[in-house]
């Protein structure tokens, strides 16, 4: 199985301004990324989508492969991330490098390990499914079976539709969420479903303790205190 690694990062972050590009712990925010990648065994390529002309350069010194650079309008706030991986997709595969699958891999996720790349490509391979993403687990007050929802009366209706919650902790199922390090999803789930997920998605837990999402300062302030404390 041909498998792109395909990292996005575009200039105009706001939460956290050029965080893609900001040091932590000594490197680049991108560099965590492109090192994690490039260290992992089940990629054929790893590739930059980047609008940024600094990005591009730093991606570069980071061994990441620039071939295009992103157009503007798929850099904007509201750009879905289906849009960057049919871009990277189409413009590879116009020329002649077509891949089964395509692993997308944001920046903004410094702390992922390399075999966890590889253990969600293997998944996708054995399992059949459409698609494998990281997911951690939902802590069971906000587990659907607990969680309501209002409706337009004021009155609370249990997400699950069920008429009663499930009474004790202990029974409730698992559930999880995205943790969002690690997408891989079948070529033509994303070219011809026009879908990240597709209709069977097998979910790849990971270490809560290791998971971080950089979106604000606050994200920042947590990433660096992983550093320091030597957690990872």
């Amino acid at each position: 199985m041909r498998v792109l690694g395909l990292i996005p990062a575009r200039g105009g972050s706001k939460g956290v301004p050029r965080k893609n590009i900001r040091m932590l712990g000594g490197k680049p925010l991108l560099q965590y990324t492109a090192e994690t990648a490039r260290a992992a065994r089940l990629l054929s390529r790893v590739v930059l989508s980047t609008d940024d002309e600094e990005i591009a350069e730093i991606g570069r010194d980071c061994k990441l492969e620039v071939p295009f650079m992103r157009p503007t309008e798929l850099a904007a706030d509201a750009t879905p991330s289906l849009l960057v991986v049919k871009h990277a997709l189409e413009w590879l595969g116009s020329r002649g490098d077509l891949f089964d699958a395509v692993c997308l891999l944001q920046p903004t996720h410094p702390f992922r390990q390399s075999g966890d790349i590889d253990a969600c490509i293997a998944l996708l391979g054995e399992s059949g499914a459409d698609s494998v993403v990281t997911v951690l687990p939902v802590p069971p007050e906000y587990n659907p079976h607990w969680v309501f929802f209002r409706g337009p009366d004021g009155a609370l209706r249990l997400s699950t539709g069920e008429s009663t919650p499930i009474p004790r902790r202990q029974d409730l199922p698992p559930a999880f969420h995205r943790e969002g390090s690690v997408y891989v999803t079948l070529r033509d789930v994303v070219l011809k479903g026009g879908s990240l997920f597709g209709d069977r998605v097998i979910g790849y837990p990971v270490d809560p303790g290791k998971s971080v999402n950089i979106d604000t300062q606050d994200d920042w302030a947590r990433a660096e205190r992983l550093l320091r404390e030597s957690t990872l």
